[in-house]
């Protein structure tokens, strides 16, 4: 079993630097063999969120998982119909009720939803909370640079981390680099590029391909450990074992120079296949 790496956050927590992503997970026992699973394999984050809708299932299954709570680390975020600090301290009530827990390891402000221009006053509510104890450590998700520096310049706390879509062909060079300047995790939802855009799926990229080969890995195992030795996060989703468990076995071998510079030629300005943070303004995940 490989147990994920670590990252120190900033503010002086550790984060394993690979997670599980739990968007659209099933029934309870679904759930449940799932996390059994990833815990087995080694896994310690769980990546949960108001909007996926499955809070309750998550913290039952990792109550059942034969894992203490102080070494486990679980994520959730708050929705876009919860922006303001009235509705952001219900919101985290709701969460930590639905989860069974007293405290959120890592709370996300899921979208900025600038043309409602609540983020400030939402970001606001969670460094209260968590000087209540009530979370952990406080970080936002799809958030540009420019919202950023917003929120830094606005209440001189900076994210912990920054959730975002991040993968080969689109690889958000500027931002990870502002992510590092300021002590800022870069995590990457979605790793494998989603359906991917063009012809050929991120998954099916013959350089992509071409470096598994090399190291007699898969073409995941190389993006996740590419990922990693950006210094960025993860939490890919997976189901089977074999999955978890290859997922997981990306830290087991290191990418040369020449595979980097390789990796690094795939990225394309035209590579998002998320929302554009500048424009999403869904409310009811059903048409998201």
């Amino acid at each position: 079993m490989v147990i994920s790496a670590q990252l120190i956050l900033n503010d002086g927590r550790l984060m394993p630097q690979l997670g599980l992503g739990l968007m659209r997970f099933g029934s309870e026992s679904e759930t449940a063999a799932v996390l059994s699973r990833a815990v087995s394999a080694g896994y310690r984050l769980f990546d949960s969120a108001a909007v996926y809708g499955n809070e309750q299932l998550v913290g039952e299954g990792l109550r059942q998982c034969g894992v203490v709570r102080q070494g486990l680390f679980v994520t959730t975020k708050l929705w876009n119909t919860e922006h303001g600090r009235l509705k952001a301290r219900a919101a985290l009530t709701g969460s930590l009720d639905r989860l069974g827990l007293d405290q959120i390891d890592l709370y996300l402000i899921h979208w900025p939803l600038p043309m409602e221009d609540l983020y400030v006053d939402t970001w606001r509510a969670l460094i209260e909370l968590q000087g209540e104890g009530l979370i952990g450590s406080i970080g936002v998700s799809n958030h540009t640079q420019e919202q950023l520096v917003r929120l830094i310049e606005a209440t001189g706390v900076v994210p912990a981390v920054n959730q975002i879509e991040m993968h080969p062909r689109f690889q958000q060079h500027m931002l990870h680099e502002f992510h590092k300047q300021h002590g800022i995790v870069s995590q990457a939802w979605s790793p494998f590029g989603g359906g991917g855009t063009g012809e050929v799926p991120v998954l099916s990229e013959p350089v992509l391909i071409k470096i598994a080969a090399k190291h007699d890995s898969t073409v995941s195992q190389v993006i996740l450990r590419w990922l990693t030795q950006l210094g960025a996060s993860a939490i890919p989703k997976a189901t089977s074992m074999k999955h978890l468990a290859e997922n997981i076995g990306a830290l087991a071998f290191d990418l040369d120079h020449a595979d980097m510079v390789e990796i690094a030629s795939l990225d394309s300005e035209y590579g998002r296949t998320g929302p554009n943070p500048m424009t999403f303004a869904v409310k009811d995940w059903s048409a998201s």
